[in-house]
């Protein structure tokens, strides 16, 4: 396959819209306006900041923090300088962070300690320990900065940071130019399909190729502003939200957290013309207008998931008033989109959904072999959009990319005789809460940790909401009490990870091979 034409970098992205286009909006949240030309150069202010505080290229930077301006101006300057990109979710805890920090190596990390009162820092620190003579944080010896953008003091010293003369190594130079098309640009965050944490290593050509491709198929253009509702630390959020807002020159409407009531009020007053997210979004803004169309409604709703239901497709369009509706299927691993419908006026008929162009999509059986159209296999994804690998971690990379660079997903699906595809199941046990992937293991082996579990295993629900949600099946080695259990996993996990339910048992029940029975677990789930 051919690489595609400049701009192939993110930043040359932005620089080029600034160009053409200088005075119009490109990032919106609600402390700041920043049109083309004000985010580039703020965003190469940042870079020279970060480049002043020894940051390079192919060093990573961590941004813990909400949808914002600042957000996209962090990620922006660091691809100026080359630096590599590693997006932290908000809902993650402490020993969460501190993990992802470690494998990834960064040099400075982005919060905004002011968020919602979660005080990011202080849970680093009770994770990671305090700081200490040379480290903002004692445990995290390659971490040299915390900077914090909610702050407007700390912000503001950051930027003027870059603006002071320094020296500069002349046969060091390299280190200090912007990222080039074959670079990792982000780092992202995946459990794969053996739930142990790995990084993503998604490359600047890569992902300008998809979302111009995805902008191409669904229409979106200059014209259109997107609202930013998904997290940015999330694959669909940042590329299929902010950069795909960037590589058309249209706007990105950052919302740092998801109140229906006033996101409906934010879709108005900003003229939101596209809106993209998992189906809880859509579902949940229907409640919140009291099933009345919004207006002036957007012209575009884009969602996607194996939970996504024919319903709510209609619901989106004769009850929100989104004239066109389209799905896609997509997964971190091979830069967050692999299909995507062209958006058809009356809504989708079909849930399947064709590939981007360049991409090839197969489904196999357990042995490898092409099933027939209709049939049910594991997808197979091969591509400009599948990943380099895993970071540091060559064996979990060929258990998924194999010699022909098929990456085998680990999703199930069924091909139409178009060769449109429809994603039903996983093959493992990854189940989805309101978007994001969550993986029973991570969550039994919190639970293992506490004194009084001797056996867990967890299982997905359905969830009207959400989609679908983890129930935790516990044998306790001692008296304790679904509250304690439930207040323990809260404490470790991310709070979409939590299970709605904790149900405990005197025994687990057994296939004949002596393993438990997952099958059994669902039946025994609550309602």
């Amino acid at each position: 396959m051919s690489v595609p034409a400049a701009p192939a970098t993110v930043w040359s992205v932005l620089s080029e819209s600034a160009r053409l286009h200088a005075d119009r909006e490109a990032v919106v949240d609600p402390r700041e306006r920043l049109t083309y030309g004000q985010f580039a150069a703020l965003a190469s202010r940042a870079g020279r900041a970060m480049s002043a505080a020894g940051v390079g290229r192919g060093d990573r930077i961590a941004v813990w923090a909400p949808n914002s301006a600042r957000w996209a101006v962090v990620a922006l300057g660091a691809h100026s300088i080359g630096a590599v990109v590693v997006p932290l979710n908000t809902r993650a805890r402490g020993p969460e962070a501190a993990a992802r920090l470690t494998l990834t190596g960064c040099r400075m990390l982005f919060v905004d300690d002011g968020f919602l009162g979660l005080g990011f820092r202080a849970t680093l620190y009770a994770a990671a320990g305090p700081p200490a003579p040379g480290r903002p944080v004692r445990d995290l010896p390659d971490l040299t900065a915390i900077v914090d953008l909610g702050s407007d003091d700390t912000w503001g010293a950051f930027l003027r940071s870059g603006d002071l003369p320094r020296t500069v190594n002349v046969g060091a130079l390299e280190r200090h130019l912007p990222a080039r098309a074959t670079d990792v640009a982000y780092l992202m965050s995946t459990s794969g399909s053996t739930g142990a944490p790995k990084g993503v290593a998604l490359r600047h050509e890569q992902l300008v190729w998809v979302y111009r491709a995805l902008g191409a198929r669904l229409g979106i253009g200059a014209q259109d502003r997107l609202l930013g509702v998904t997290p940015l630390s999330h694959s669909f959020g940042l590329n299929a939200g902010l950069l795909a807002a960037l590589v058309v020159g249209g706007c990105y409407i950052a919302v740092d957290r998801f109140d229906p009531t006033s996101v409906t009020g934010l879709i108005a007053a900003e003229r939101v013309t596209v809106i993209s997210g998992p189906p809880t979004l859509f579902t949940d803004l229907i409640t919140a207008t009291g099933a009345r169309p919004l207006d002036p409604a957007p012209r575009l709703a884009v969602t996607g998931a194996a939970t996504v239901s024919p319903e709510l497709l209609e619901r989106i369009r004769t009850v929100l008033g989104i004239p066109l509706v389209a799905t896609g299927y997509g997964l971190t691993e091979a830069a967050g989109t692999v299909t995507a419908q062209r958006p058809q006026p009356g809504g989708p008929g079909t849930l399947a959904a064709p590939a981007l162009p360049g991409i090839e999509v197969r489904t196999v059986d357990g042995d490898g072999r092409d099933v027939a159209p209709g049939h049910v296999g594991e997808v197979l994804v091969r591509g400009f959009n599948v990943m380099s690998g895993y970071l540091d971690d060559p064996d979990a990379t060929a258990r998924v990319l194999d010699p022909d660079g098929w990456l085998h997903t680990g999703d199930v699906g069924i091909l139409d005789e178009r060769g449109d595809l429809r994603v039903v199941d996983r093959i493992g046990e990854m189940f989805t809460v309101g978007g994001f992937n969550v993986y029973p293991a991570e969550i039994e082996s919190v639970l293992a940790g506490h004194p009084a579990v001797t056996e867990v295993a967890v299982v997905a629900v359905p969830d009207d909401r959400l989609g679908q949600r983890g129930v935790a099946f516990v044998v306790p080695a001692s008296p304790v009490d679904e509250t304690t259990l439930l207040a323990h996993c809260r404490a470790a996990l991310a709070g979409y990870k939590v299970p709605a339910a904790v149900v405990l048992l005197s025994e687990m029940p057994r296939t004949p091979s002596g393993k438990t029975s997952r099958r059994a677990l669902r039946a025994l789930a609550p309602a």
